[in-house]
């Protein structure tokens, strides 16, 4: 149990939301490649280092305002705070192995509601898609077509809107590698939840362990002076 003055955060299990990182893992076309490299190894120099290269946006990671907006914050400007907030989970696995461009809509948040409650303030809504089961598949799940979009499930600009505006909430996280559908090329579901500015968490894993409401998620991040995002440990505390 974690307590200061004001909020107290019971647990009884301790998830990690986070992929492993290695030079094998799904990279968005474009990104810079995963690299690790060794700087000293136990046999010469008694200790073993290696140095690693990664974008800003891959692997587990979140993305900073700074992404679209020159007067928006980077990853150290994020503040503290706003890592840790309570999660929604939204399972659409269904539906989105029936249409890889699935998108929430508002109606499909009012019909989660009506089953768990209204959304409280300051949430963190994740969408689970059930894509992390093709992490270990990359072409599988970038799911790039013929016509250059990636064919992946996301929020709906409706219903980001309305998360936003009606609910207030804190956040936005899935399991691809974008809250926007793939099909969308124009990133708008991004860039409104980015202006706001409210947390955007991508390529979260485990989704389908969490409870539809109750858990509490805690962001970890690279302090990246003027960056555009960070790789993210992102860990939820579960009733």
């Amino acid at each position: 149990m974690a307590h200061n003055d004001e909020n107290i955060i019971a647990y009884r299990r301790v998830l990690d939301l986070s992929h492993p990182i290695s030079p094998d893992i799904p990279v968005w076309p474009g990104d810079p490649a995963v690299d690790f490299q060794p700087v000293s190894d136990l046999a010469d120099q008694d200790y073993f280092l290696r140095r690693f290269s990664m974008g800003e946006h891959s692997g587990t990671h979140l993305a900073a305002p700074s992404t679209y907006y020159n007067d928006g914050v980077d990853p150290d400007g994020i503040p503290a705070e706003s890592l840790v907030a309570p999660a929604v989970v939204i399972d659409v696995r269904r539906p989105a192995s029936l249409d890889p461009n699935y998108t929430l809509s508002a109606g499909d948040v009012a019909d989660w509601e009506r089953t768990h409650g209204p959304i409280v303030p300051n949430a963190l809504v994740l969408l689970n898609t059930g894509w992390a089961r093709f992490w270990d598949r990359p072409a599988r799940f970038l799911n790039a077509g013929d016509d250059g979009a990636m064919h992946t499930p996301g929020f709906s600009l409706e219903a980001a809107r309305f998360l936003l505006e009606w609910r207030n909430v804190a956040g936005f996280g899935i399991d691809t590698h974008g809250i926007d559908a793939g099909a969308d090329t124009g990133l708008t579901v991004s860039r409104l939840v980015l202006a706001r500015p409210a947390l955007v968490l991508e390529c979260l894993n485990n989704l389908e362990q969490l409870p539809p409401a109750g858990a509490t998620v805690v962001v970890g991040r690279l302090r990246l002076v003027g960056g555009s995002g960070s790789p993210a440990s992102v860990l939820a505390l579960t009733p």
